[in-house]
């Protein structure tokens, strides 16, 4: 069901109290993070990109930048495989690279719980089924990302997006609170078998099948969560 009301104001308030908290309570490791990436990779420490929001709303999301700008001879990007540093696959594995969106939950843009905010090219992409994963505020953490992460097809994911829009209840958000620490530890799903990051989503054909292709040089999509 579409979070609204004093179901919305509800969840925004428990969400920005529990960053807030948890902003405070790690200020000392997000500021090494910051410091170990300007060490190693330069400015800027922050990677901001355009994602949908709740109701597609676009919005920009933070995350702790994980690759270099090396480029090609003709000025474009190489591909996120050439450019991942260690430092940011310790990030990315960890995590960790999702720690900034805390101050999205804060300005009230996304939710500690929920879809994960994807690139708004695939708004017009999606069938009336999956753009019902904009019924709720788009989350650090959701229910694809305890069942599979990356490693699914964008089909699965997107139909545990809509299992949790369909299912959503403060006992199923704390259990997803829960059960990410398990899922990042195992580190599974990280990224998408043969892709840095994830191949494109491309729109879902009447056969119900996906049709992605890889990410391009110069695709930095970094879409995982955890």
């Amino acid at each position: 069901m579409e979070q609204r009301g004093w179901r919305l104001f509800a969840m925004k308030t428990l969400d920005r109290t529990a960053a807030a908290i948890g902003l405070l309570a790690i200020s000392p490791l997000l500021a090494a993070i910051a410091i170990a990436i300007r060490a190693t990779m330069g400015s800027p420490v922050l990677f901001r990109q355009t994602r949908a929001g709740f109701r597609g709303i676009p919005f920009e999301v933070m995350k702790f930048r994980t690759m270099l700008g090396t480029r090609d001879r003709a000025g474009n990007l190489m591909p996120d495989g050439q450019r991942m540093t260690r430092l940011g696959t310790l990030l990315r594995s960890s995590s960790l690279d999702e720690l900034p969106q805390l101050f999205n939950v804060l300005r009230g843009e996304m939710s500690l719980v929920g879809p994960r905010p994807l690139l708004t090219l695939y708004l017009p992409l999606y069938n009336a089924e999956q753009a019902r994963r904009h019924d709720v505020l788009p989350g650090i953490t959701g229910w694809a990302q305890i069942n599979g992460r990356n490693a699914l097809q964008w089909e699965e994911r997107f139909a545990l997006d809509v299992w949790y829009v369909d299912h959503f209840s403060l006992p199923l958000y704390l259990k997803i609170l829960a059960l990410t620490p398990i899922s990042v530890l195992r580190r599974r799903g990280v990224s998408h078998e043969g892709h840095a990051t994830m191949p494109y989503f491309m729109g879902t054909p009447p056969s119900g099948s996906v049709t992605a292709r890889p990410s391009e040089p110069g695709n930095h999509l970094e879409l995982e969560g955890p």
